[in-house]
């Protein structure tokens, strides 16, 4: 049997769950979470995914919690190690300080050894200087390739 794929998640996939002024991006996260739901990946987020979350404003804080509390994931906490892929994503001129966050969600992904990355984030983390910069970093420091892909990309390539 094959190993399930190991998914990171950004905080923009689960608050898309209730994005009404965007229904077909909501309409593919649902269809992904349901998936996330029946096991078929395995779904990793961050204590900065789970932060983010805290941060929003209700109703949409507890509605979110409740969505993450259907699915099974791990929580993989912000290292020294994820720490300095973050910088190098910065030094290297792929994205920005003001992005250190995001920088901080790819740093995750890679040091844990994830097969993708899945955003909503076209300005920051689905693009292709990202995901160049990405492989270019993953070669040098010998982490594992990772594909970076927005939840309808994901949904695709199930089809």
């Amino acid at each position: 049997m094959d190993r399930k794929l190991k998914v990171y998640l950004d905080t923009s996939v689960i608050s898309h769950l209730v994005q009404e002024d965007v229904p077909e991006k909501m309409a593919d996260t649902r269809k992904l979470w349901e998936m996330f739901r029946q096991g078929i990946y395995d779904v990793c987020l961050s204590t900065v995914t789970l932060q983010e979350i805290d941060d929003c404003s209700e109703p949409k804080k507890s509605s979110l919690w409740q969505y993450l509390n259907q699915i099974e994931y791990e929580t993989y906490d912000i290292t020294e190690e994820v720490l300095s892929v973050a910088r190098q994503i910065i030094s290297m001129g792929v994205l920005t300080k003001k992005s250190f966050d995001d920088c901080q969600h790819i740093g995750t992904a890679v040091v844990n050894g994830c097969d993708c990355i899945i955003s909503w984030n076209f300005k920051h983390i689905v693009n292709v200087k990202t995901i160049r910069g990405m492989r270019a970093i993953t070669n040098l420091e010998g982490y594992k390739q990772i594909e970076i892909l927005s939840p309808s990309a994901l949904l695709e390539s199930e089809g």
